[in-house]
C-alpha cells in the first residue's frame, strides 16, 4: 500500500484537517493531492527526483508530501525558520531537481540559488489564496500565463518558476494520476536533523518506515481514535512534527490541526481554546514558556486536551510535574530521532515517571555500551544504540557519517543514557556534550536539572570550560526569571544549591548570565555555540 491509499481509506465526509478556521474533509484532500501530484507530473516530477518542500505548515504541504511519495519522487521537506544559505545547503545536499516554495520567498531562492545550484531546475511558487477552499479559480488572464520564466533567473538551462495556482487549473483536467506500491527499499523522503550539533545531514526514510512508526508508538502510547484532534507546536519538517500533524492523524482517520504562524504562546492559547485539541506535542522550552505565560495571567485552556506530549530534549522533572499539577493532564516524556523518524521511548498514561524517558516500546530493542563498546549493568551510564524497522538506511550523501551512525542494523544514537531496575531509561545528556572534571564524566543535563530547581532561573545550559589552571570545569549559562534580579545574588544561590545536590567536580565554576539560550527550530539547545561563544571572550 502507497501512503496515498493509506490516508484516504478512511471516511470522506470526516475532518482531516482545520487549518485557519475551516475543516477540510477527508474526501476534499483527496481530491486537492490528486490535483497536487497531477500539477507536479505535468511540470515532470517523476520516480526517484528529489523534491524540496519549503513550505509553512498547511494543506498544500500535506498534499505535495502525499503526491510526492506516491508518485515514486523523493520529498525533502526543509525548514521555514532557518536561514537561506542553510536552505540552500540543503538544496544542494539532496540534490533538489524540483522545490515548492513560498511565494513571499520565491524572488530570493532562486536567486540565491541560480549561483550554487546546479540541480535546481523548476520552482514552483505557492501563489495561493487565502481562502484554501478556492483553488478551481483560474486567473484572469487564463491558465497559460501562469507558465513562465523570471528573466532574473535565466540561465544556461533556465531555472522555471511556475505558479502553483496555474499548474492546479491546468490539471483540472488531466486524467488521474497512478500510484504504485513502493519497492521495500525504495527511497521516499529525506528529513534533516535539527542541526544541535553542527550541520543537518539528511536521513533517508521509507514509505514503511510511517507505517511502523504508526503501528509503534502511536498505537501503543497515543492510541488514537477518529474521534482526536491532534495539534503540534514542532513543524511538519522535522520528523517529530512530521509525526504528530501529518502520518499519525492522517493514517487513523483524525483530524490534524495545522497552523503556518510561529506558534508563540499567544498563537498556541489561541488554537487550545478554539480548535479544542485533544492531544498536544510541543518541546520542553515550549511547555516552559507557556507556563510563564498562563501564570502572568494569560490563562491556558488545557480542558480539551486528554494528553500532553515532550520530545525534543529530555523533560525537566519539575516541568513535568507544574505542568500536571497546574493543568491536570499528564506530560508523557519520550525520545526518538530523525535516524529512527520517531519515538522508540517513552513515558505511557498513567505510568509517568517524571525525569525518564519511560520504558521502550514494542518493536524496538536497545542497548547501552561504553567507550570500549562493552555492555553496561543497569544504573550505570552508557552510549546510546537502538534497533527498530523505522530506521533510516544511511544519510544522504554522506557516506562517513552514515558509517559512523548505522552500524551491523543498530542505530547509534549520540545520547547517554542509563536504566534502572525497572526498566525507566534516564538521560544523561548527549555523548559528544559531556565532558571530564576531576577525571570525573560531567553529564550537563543532570547539572541543568539542579539549576533549574531555582526559583530565579528560566532557563539554564551548562558546558565544558577551562579554570585559571587551564583544567576543564563546568560553565554554566543562565537565563534569569526576573530580568531585573540581581545576578550576584542569584550566583550565590545558584552555588549553595548545586553545593547541596552535586559532588564538586559537577558543580559549576562560572556562571555566565544571558538573554536567551541558542536553539535550534526543534526546540533542542546548540551547546555547541556556547563552547564557541566562551572560546571568543
Amino acid at each position: 500500500m502507497n501512503l496515498f491509499e493509506a490516508v484516504f481509506a478512511h471516511d470522506p465526509s470526516a475532518p482531516a484537517i482545520i487549518y485557519e478556521g475551516r475543516e477540510l474533509t477527508y474526501g476534499e484532500l483527496r481530491a486537492r493531492t490528486l490535483r497536487m501530484a497531477q500539477a507536479l507530473t505535468s511540470v515532470g516530477v517523476a520516480r526517484g527526483d528529489r523534491v524540496a518542500i519549503l513550505l509553512n505548515d498547511s494543506p498544500e504541504f500535506i498534499e505535495a508530501f502525499i503526491s510526492i511519495c506516491s508518485l515514486g519522487a523523493i520529498a525533502a521537506p526543509i525548514n521555514m525558520a532557518l536561514r537561506l544559505e542553510e536552505q540552500c545547503s540543503i538544496l544542494h545536499n539532496c540534490g533538489a531537481r524540483f522545490v515548492l516554495v513560498e511565494d513571499d520567498i520565491c524572488n530570493t531562492l532562486p536567486t540565491d540559488a541560480r549561483e550554487k545550484l546546479h540541480c535546481l531546475k523548476y520552482v514552483v511558487r505557492a501563489d495561493r489564496d487565502n481562502d484554501i477552499y478556492e483553488v478551481e479559480r483560474a486567473s484572469a488572464e487564463g491558465g497559460a500565463d501562469f507558465f513562465y520564466v523570471t528573466e532574473a533567473v535565466r540561465r544556461d538551462p533556465p531555472m522555471t518558476i511556475y505558479s502553483l495556482m496555474g499548474l492546479l487549473s491546468e490539471a483540472r483536467d488531466a486524467p488521474e494520476p497512478q500510484f504504485s506500491a513502493p519497492a521495500v527499499d525504495d527511497p521516499a523522503f529525506i528529513l534533516y536533523t535539527s542541526g544541535s550539533t553542527g550541520e543537518p545531514k539528511g536521513a533517508v526514510h521509507r514509505q514503511a518506515d510511517i507505517f511502523y512508526t504508526n503501528q509503534t508508538y502511536c498505537r501503543e502510547v497515543l492510541r488514537v481514535t477518529k474521534e482526536d484532534r491532534l495539534f503540534s507546536s514542532s513543524r511538519l519538517p522535522f520528523a517529530y512534527g512530521l509525526g504528530n500533524s501529518f502520518t499519525f492523524p492522517l493514517l487513523n482517520g483524525a483530524t490534524t490541526i495545522l497552523c503556518r504562524e510561529k506558534p508563540t504562546p499567544d498563537v498556541i492559547a489561541n488554537i487550545l481554546a478554539t480548535a479544542r485539541p485533544t492531544i498536544f506535542f510541543a518541546v520542553p522550552v515550549v511547555y516552559n514558556l507557556l507556563l510563564d505565560h498562563h501564570r502572568s495571567g494569560n490563562k491556558l485552556d488545557c480542558s480539551s486536551l486528554r494528553l500532553c506530549v515532550s520530545a525534543g530534549e529530555a523533560l525537566p522533572a519539575y516541568l513535568g510535574e507544574d505542568w500536571e499539577r497546574e493543568f491536570g493532564v499528564q506530560l508523557l516524556d519520550g525520545i526518538g530521532s530523525t535516524e529512527m523518524l520517531h519515538m522508540f521511548m517513552s513515558n505511557h498514561e498513567n505510568d509517568v515517571v517524571y525525569g525518564s524517558s519511560g520504558r521502550m516500546l514494542d518493536g524496538y530493542q536497545a542497548r547501552l555500551v561504553d567507550e570500549n563498546g562493552d555492555p553496561t549493568p543497569d544504573g550505570v551510564e552508557g552510549n546510546l544504540w537502538i534497533k527498530g524497522d523505522s530506521a533510516a538506511r544511511n544519510y544522504w550523501d554522506r557516506p562517513a557519517a552514515s558509517a559512523q551512525t548505522f552500524v551491523d542494523g543498530w542505530v547509534r544514537t549520540g545520547d547517554l543514557y542509563r536504566r534502572d531496575a525497572q526498566g525507566y531509561w534516564f538521560h544523561m545528556g548527549r555523548s559528544d556534550d559531556c565532558f571530564k572534571s576531576s577525571g570525573q564524566w560531567v553529564s550537563p543535563v543532570e547539572v541543568e536539572g539542579v539549576l533549574l530547581r531555582h526559583a530565579g532561573v528560566s532557563r539554564a545550559a551548562v558546558v565544558e570550560d577551562f579554570d585559571e589552571h587551564q583544567l576543564p570545569c563546568a560553565c554554566a549559562f543562565v537565563v534569569r526569571q526576573d530580568v531585573e534580579s540581581d545576578p550576584v545574588e542569584l550566583e550565590e544561590g545558584l552555588r549553595d544549591l548545586v553545593a547541596g545536590s552535586l559532588p564538586r567536580f559537577k558543580q559549576p565554576r562560572k556562571y555566565v548570565f544571558v538573554d536567551e539560550l541558542p536553539y535550534t527550530a526543534t526546540g533542542k539547545v546548540q551547546r555547541f555555540k556556547l563552547r564557541q561563544a566562551l572560546r571568543s571572550r
